[in-house]
């Protein structure tokens, strides 16, 4: 197997042995291509998004994400 390190380009490469099972292969499989994003990279290119949208995006999620942990920090106060 090779360095699991992501640079731009590279592919996801599994080798394995002759007697390793299809089961423990698959699974391997799917595990480098969560480790190398490529599900992620797919579903970003799925279709176009203008840049401004994009950032609009990211700036919702970051809203989302502050207004979450604010309301969990709040919530373990109380106990």
């Amino acid at each position: 197997m090779r360095d699991k390190s992501k640079t731009a380009g590279e592919n996801v490469h599994l080798e394995i042995s002759e007697n390793f099972g299809v089961d423990k292969a698959l699974k391997k499989f799917k595990r480098l291509c969560d480790t190398f994003g490529v599900v992620k990279e797919y579903r970003d290119r799925e279709y176009y998004q203008k840049p401004s949208i994009k950032s609009r995006l990211k700036r919702e999620n970051a809203q989302k994400r502050k207004a979450k942990t604010l309301s969990k920090s709040k919530i373990s106060r109380k106990f």
